[in-house]
């Protein structure tokens, strides 16, 4: 006999949402889990968010897909190699031009996932390893990203509490979408002077794909670090990882094998310093957050 109705625990209710993905890379919408598991909607959206806060699933504006307990302890699972290869070249070509730290992260949740440190001597200063974390609204990784996300997006994911770890650090909602506007207008460049750790700053991109951003690149200095030198060349180093992991999005004119020291700013023909002097601009305050 076939059981229709719904199983009546809470456990065999995740289990039977869970396996409504059948492979890694499956998205689906609360339409599609309602209707796959035979469970109310109501039910099945509660559920669907108990999952996604334990990080059993991640969900976006793309729909709901395997989160990084499902996929493997550390992400390890989801692609992050491919992600780590990439990028790996392009940080180490960072690290060796700038003398600075590099790191390669993920948004998960509310946090950002350090998934690679690239750096030398100053390395240990900085309070940072492979499969730490680190509040991303707090972080030029993590602002990086989030500028990409819609804002009902990053409601979603920061929620209601920003907690300040310096006097720096922005604690506030609405100044965090503040914040992301100036992000977006600086071509996506997102600075950060001592709002994560006192005399650490850094300046990020994201790595963007067909559906959002997927990670980000930051240089890591101390605070007297003139960020705005470097900053071209985080973001060409994100852009390249991009066409890299998506060749078929990427401009037929640009060449995703080269490095950020082989293309120049003044290659790009957008981040001359004239360029530079008015993105820092927009930040009014003008200490490059």
């Amino acid at each position: 006999m076939v059981r229709n109705d719904p199983p009546p625990s809470m456990v065999e209710r995740m289990t039977l949402i869970l396996d409504a993905f059948n492979g890694r890379s499956a998205r689906l919408t609360l339409e599609d889990v309602a209707r796959h598991t035979r469970l109310p909607r109501s039910t099945a959206h509660r559920i669907l968010d108990q999952l996604v806060r334990q990080r059993w699933l991640e969900h976006n504006s793309y729909g709901y897909a395997l989160g990084q307990r499902a996929l493997g302890l550390g992400g390890q699972d989801r692609g992050h190699g491919k992600l780590r290869e990439a990028a790996a070249p392009l940080l180490h070509e960072l690290q060796v031009t700038t003398g600075l730290v590099a790191h390669l992260a993920v948004l998960d949740a509310a946090e950002i996932f350090y998934l690679d440190k690239v750096g030398g001597r100053f390395a240990s200063s900085v309070p940072s390893r492979v499969g730490g974390r680190a509040p991303a609204h707090s972080t030029a990784l993590g602002k990086s990203i989030l500028a990409w996300l819609e804002p009902e997006e990053v409601d979603e994911k920061i929620g209601g509490g920003l907690d300040r770890l310096t006097n720096r650090t922005i604690g506030e909602l609405g100044t965090l979408h503040q914040e992301l506007y100036r992000v977006r207008q600086r071509r996506g460049l997102a600075f950060e002077r001592g709002e994560t750790f006192p005399g650490i700053a850094c300046v990020a991109a994201a790595i963007r794909g067909p559906e959002g951003p997927v990670a980000g690149i930051s240089l890591v200095g101390t605070l007297n670090t003139p960020l705005e030198k470097v900053a071209p060349l985080v973001a060409a180093a994100a852009r390249e990882t991009s066409q890299i992991l998506f060749p078929s999005a990427a401009s037929p004119r640009r060449d995703p094998r080269r490095t950020p020291r082989s293309r120049t700013a003044q290659d790009s023909g957008t981040w001359s310093a004239e360029t530079m002097n008015r993105l820092m601009a927009l930040d009014g305050r003008g200490d490059w957050m």
